[in-house]
């Protein structure tokens, strides 16, 4: 799968501008974001690029503030020699430990996720990610049943499988993240059911737990089916938007009995927990 890299160079110092930039990038199909000194890059699938939303989103910041741009096609092979000579180990609120498989083991750590994410993201480094990863480890999994949405790497469901979740699916519409969740929940020996596919895909059945790290457009289009796939007095955490976002999602979300319970905000990025009432 072919990615689009464009670099954005923003001629202000007025960090919220990047984050505006940024938001209306992800409506129009953006997925991953890396800052620079001078701005950012962004990157984004060939067949997610909504380049008609691209434009109408830089003409909306025309006159607000000042940026440029270029584009480039990012290869695989490309995109895997970057990442890995830019990964560098995480560690999660001192308990989990995150790494690549050529980085050294770290057993004195309770936990240990060992992540090759090829083309697809979600290593832990991104806000949203972290925040995702904090409140497995506040809220555990144990004997659960766990649903992970849009799980690009699938580290959220295996860290849920490490925690002793009693089945896990993890699903994602975009092949090369369906082979990356099936390549590292077997590196982890993580036990899931992987699928490749949206909302469409989710099993008529009930859980215990639903995680969408997505982002809003595609969460405010799915809260129904989460609601419907929740027992009453289940959890569901979204992250994958700014604080901005948060009214019109959990206005959405009441209208399907989810109640919000807590939230945590990082950089201006925010994750949500629910319960279904």
């Amino acid at each position: 799968m072919k990615y689009f890299e464009f670099y954005f160079k923003l001629n202000s110092g007025e960090e919220f501008h990047k984050d505006l930039l940024q938001q209306s990038l992800a409506e129009a199909g953006f997925d991953s974001f890396e800052d620079c000194v001078d701005g950012f890059r962004g990157y984004v699938a060939e067949q997610n690029y909504q380049e008609a939303l691209f434009e109408e989103s830089l003409n909306s910041f025309s006159g607000m503030f000042d940026f440029s741009f270029e584009k480039n096609d990012v290869q695989q092979r490309n995109w895997n020699e970057e990442w890995e000579s830019n990964f560098s180990p995480i560690v999660i609120d001192d308990e989990c430990y995150i790494r690549a498989s050529f980085h050294d083991a770290r057993p004195d750590y309770p936990y240990e996720i060992v992540i090759d994410p090829k083309m697809s993201f979600g290593t832990g480094h991104h806000q949203t990610t972290s925040m995702m990863l904090r409140f497995v480890l506040e809220d555990g999994a144990e004997g659960k049943s766990v649903l992970d949405m849009g799980c690009g790497t699938a580290i959220i469901a295996i860290l849920a499988a490490k925690l002793g979740a009693k089945r896990v699916v993890a699903i994602d519409y975009d092949p090369v993240c369906y082979e990356s969740s099936v390549e590292n929940a077997a590196i982890n020996g993580a036990t899931m059911e992987v699928l490749c596919g949206s909302s469409e895909a989710i099993p008529d059945e009930q859980f215990d737990i639903i995680y969408a790290n997505i982002n809003r457009n595609i969460l405010l289009d799915q809260l129904g089916r989460y609601a419907v796939a929740l027992h009453v007095g289940a959890h569901l955490y979204l992250s994958g938007f700014y604080t901005e976002d948060i009214s019109v999602l959990t206005d959405e979300a009441s209208r399907y009995n989810l109640r919000l319970l807590d939230r945590k905000v990082t950089d201006n990025w925010t994750a949500l927990k629910f319960v279904k009432a």
